[in-house]
């Protein structure tokens, strides 16, 4: 097995990335490895990588046009490879402790504003039959529990307790939290199940398709990106825009922010925290709209 074989064997049973994430590692990896004329088989040539090497590269992807945002993220599958690799004892230091990861602007992330968000309901945009049940209940459950996509997909009938009022979600590295369920999004999953059991009674998991297969993310990510379409002029209409929604609003309506870090599975407060700037900023605009000297 090729270092690079075994190091994506690592990412997916020691460290429980999404099969999404172990791919762009992967595809990061092979980028460099082919600027660096490395063959991942030949194990000795990472000793002899220094910090130069990886600047090169760097400036290179720059040089390309691609964002520093970009240029960041090929960085941080680049450092927890060579931390890899010193840990197996394959190389004596680490290169990337002299490299430098170019500066970002802060980018806010983008959410529905409220008035959008309430289309879905003002106007008939689901139909009565599964498949609209099954798309009304996973927008909404997108935006009244703030999980991923992984998340949502990897539901099962047992990871939602209607008695309780909570759903049971597989976060990050097999991470579980407890998601409360709100009693508008009780009735949308009351009314999607009797339907859903009725047709597809033998499959566990909770979504799924008209066929009875289990739902997977590119027809997630399209149910949402349609209907957001239909609602809101924004560029990005994604899941995860659903998910800063959620935590947006909530923090506009005076929540706490460590209740939002846990209700979203952050392992930090500082990644919960870039949503204090995303209200900052819709302040700082209403405050320059209405101040009768603005």
């Amino acid at each position: 097995m090729d270092i690079l074989a075994s190091f994506i064997k690592y990412l997916d049973i020691e460290k429980g990335y999404s099969s999404h994430t172990i791919r762009s590692y992967g595809d990061d990896l092979i980028s460099f490895f082919h600027f660096a004329g490395i063959e991942p088989t030949n194990v000795d040539a990472f000793n002899h990588i220094t910090h130069r090497t990886v600047r090169a590269w760097v400036s290179t992807l720059i040089g390309q046009g691609l964002s520093t945002r970009s240029v960041n993220r090929k960085l941080s599958s680049l450092r927890t490879f060579f931390r890899y690799l010193l840990r197996q004892g394959t190389i004596k230091t680490n290169p990337m402790k002299r490299v430098v990861s170019p500066k970002t602007s802060k980018r806010l992330p983008e959410f529905v504003p409220e008035s959008d968000m309430a289309k879905l309901n003002a106007n008939d945009l689901f139909g009565d039959d599964f498949e609209g049940l099954r798309n009304r209940l996973i927008i909404t459950m997108f935006y009244y529990t703030g999980m991923r996509l992984s998340e949502l997909v990897g539901l099962t009938l047992t990871s939602v307790d209607l008695d309780g009022m909570t759903i049971k979600v597989l976060g990050k590295g097999d991470k579980e939290r407890i998601i409360p369920i709100h009693p508008d999004l009780k009735d949308l999953i009351q009314d999607y199940l009797e339907v859903r059991n009725e047709k597809f009674p033998s499959i566990q998991n909770f979504f799924v398709t008209t066929k009875g297969k289990p739902v997977y993310p590119k027809l997630v990510y399209r149910v949402v990106n349609y209907y957001l379409t239909l609602i809101t002029p924004l560029q990005k209409r994604s899941p995860h825009v659903l998910r800063h929604s959620f935590a947006t609003h909530l923090l506009s309506k005076g929540a706490d922010l460590n209740a939002i870090k846990e209700l979203l599975g952050h392992s930090s407060l500082l990644a919960t925290q870039v949503y204090t700037h995303s209200t900052f900023e819709k302040l700082k605009n209403n405050y320059n709209q209405a101040h009768p000297r603005a």
